[in-house]
């Protein structure tokens, strides 16, 4: 299938998700929160995974619940769209620069979450974006797309091209580790024979 639409619901937030991990990278999202639509935009368009996303949050408190509940409704669209894992690479890194921004992401989709997040951003905000909550999304798909994360900042100054460079760097691997692998595509990823 690899491909897939999911809702959540909560007193906090109501979003949908609809993927399909073997697109182009076309997008439309929208979640009410400007920089976050632009880096999920950054998230589908390198990932080459098709990502249509609508949210609606109590943006009158802040964009923190709206924000970790995409991550978190994305993670789950990404292991249901995955299913079972056979064929897939399973692993993915990149290094990509970005104005005076480097960041290195080395990632498995092992069904195992973790994050390691060894960012630093120089500003409290971007426009009237929280820098605080870049990690927070990411600790929500990590840990709801079972995905084991590392994602180090190597050298960067202004925390718009740091941001952007964490979520390119992460589409990147993504669409590594997503990709089938045309030697395996029958084989599960592990010599457990599970993931």
């Amino acid at each position: 299938m690899r491909q897939t639409t999911l809702t959540r619901s909560t007193a906090e937030t109501e979003v949908s998700v609809e993927i399909n991990l073997d697109g182009t990278g076309s997008y439309d999202n929208q979640t009410g929160v400007g920089f976050f639509d632009h880096m999920l935009d950054q998230l589908a368009r390198h990932s080459l995974i098709d990502m249509t996303i609508r949210a609606k949050g109590d943006l009158h408190i802040d964009d923190h619940h709206t924000v970790e509940d995409v991550g978190i409704t994305l993670g789950q669209a990404l292991t249901k769209a995955l299913g079972d894992k056979r064929g897939i690479r399973r692993y993915g890194s990149c290094l990509l620069p970005m104005d005076d921004a480097l960041v290195r992401c080395a990632l498995d989709l092992s069904a195992r979450p973790f994050l390691i997040w060894n960012v630093d951003l120089p500003t409290s905000k971007i426009g009237g974006f929280d820098t605080e909550l870049v990690r927070e999304f990411f600790q929500a798909l990590s840990t709801h797309g079972g995905i084991t994360l590392h994602v180090d900042m190597l050298h960067g100054l202004n925390s718009h091209h740091i941001a952007e460079a964490a979520f390119k760097s992460v589409a990147r691997a993504l669409r590594d580790a997503v990709e089938v692998d045309p030697r395996k595509a029958d084989a599960i990823p592990s010599t457990k024979g599970a993931l």
